[in-house]
């Protein structure tokens, strides 16, 4: 397992970061613990959540139960140490979440103090704003995405407010560092702009989506990754298991994401089928699991950070974890290269 930087930090996290928004509802607080004590013996040092998990589905009834889990485990183990905690901070639109109000001064300190007492710890390494309040292209939004109506001065105002209500935290020593998620270019390089600026706590991170059916990252944000040392932490590696291969030909496994949130949030369509099917039939060809090829490409990404892995059995939590000891051939390399031309852009 490599270790990486995150961002200008100094904090080193494992390749692969640990996903935990199935905790609380497809999992057990148990199921949790024992994925958390495996993960940690196979060398990942690196745990994500947010607020606002489980979200297989998300509601009142569940919402803050994965930061709960992953309290309790810390609290047994005394492993607090050994491990770098990223959490997240919910955007606008929940009403059950401080009445869907957009992040401010006040909510921002009412959601950090709930997430430590939660996490039964003092401290968070990374703390990220989990989408924007202004809008974005991510979870399928790519096809009405229109930013056209924003105001600029607005825009920047309340971001400004956002770094400086994160930068109390970090003063306080309640934050390590600070991050991003579902944002855009603009939006990141808004971000350390206003930093600079200000003298504010630097963005280390964007977490935003990455596989092989959903590749944005390559464009802008790989430039801004590379020249900005803002890497990607990527969720939805494998495409919510569309890159499994369990959904083809319309397979819905008992207790599967699909069985429970039906579309997969808007990525289960007829396109990405074919999409898929190639390239299981590419990993079949050269004898590789499609999830562990999804997974060790994603690796190779020279603006990766870290790529969050999510399972809710101990067997797909091994698949994905040995991801990180598969070096694909030149010729595998070639062949998803050549498919990515083929299917740019399947849900």
């Amino acid at each position: 397992m490599r270790i990486k930087l995150l961002g200008r930090t100094g904090i080193k996290v494992s390749e692969i970061c640990l996903g935990s928004m199935t905790w609380g509802t497809q999992n057990t607080e148990a199921e949790a613990h024992q994925q958390m004590d495996y993960a940690f013996a196979h060398g990942i040092n690196f745990i994500d959540t947010a607020e606002l998990y489980p979200v297989t589905p998300a509601g009142p009834e569940t919402y803050g139960l994965t930061e709960t889990y992953i309290g309790t485990w810390l609290a047994k183990t005394g492993r607090r140490g050994d491990a770098v905690v990223a959490t997240k901070v919910a955007g606008p639109g929940r009403d059950y979440i401080r009445n869907g109000t957009p992040p401010g001064p006040q909510s921002m300190r009412q959601a950090l103090e709930a997430s430590l007492k939660r996490l039964r710890t003092d401290y968070i390494d990374l703390y990220q704003m989990h989408w924007p309040t202004r809008g974005h292209y991510h979870f399928r939004q790519t096809w009405t995405y229109d930013p056209s109506g924003q105001d600029k001065t607005a825009v920047r105002d309340h971001l400004l407010t956002v770094l400086e209500t994160l930068d109390a935290f970090v003063r306080e020593g309640k934050v390590r560092a600070i991050g991003l998620s579902n944002e855009t270019a603009w939006g990141v390089m808004a971000m350390l702009g206003l930093a600079e600026e200000h003298g504010l706590p630097r963005i280390a991170s964007v977490q935003n989506e990455y596989n092989l059916l959903y590749r944005t990252h390559d464009l802008d944000l790989s430039e801004v990754s590379h020249h900005e040392d803002v890497g990607l932490l990527a969720f939805s590696p494998l495409a919510a298991g569309l890159m499994t291969g369990k959904y083809i030909d319309g397979a819905c496994p008992e207790g599967s994401r699909l069985s429970i949130n039906g579309d997969l949030g808007g990525r289960y369509t007829a396109n990405q089928e074919p999409a898929v099917k190639a390239y299981a039939g590419l990993a079949r060809a050269h004898g590789l699991d499609l999830a562990q090829m999804q997974l060790a490409f994603s690796l190779t990404r020279p603006f990766m950070t870290s790529i969050i892995i999510g399972a809710t059995s101990m067997e797909q939590l091994k698949v994905n974890i040995g991801a990180a000891d598969i070096t694909l051939s030149p010729e595998v390399l070639k062949g998803i290269a050549e498919l990515h031309k083929a299917y740019p852009a399947p849900m």
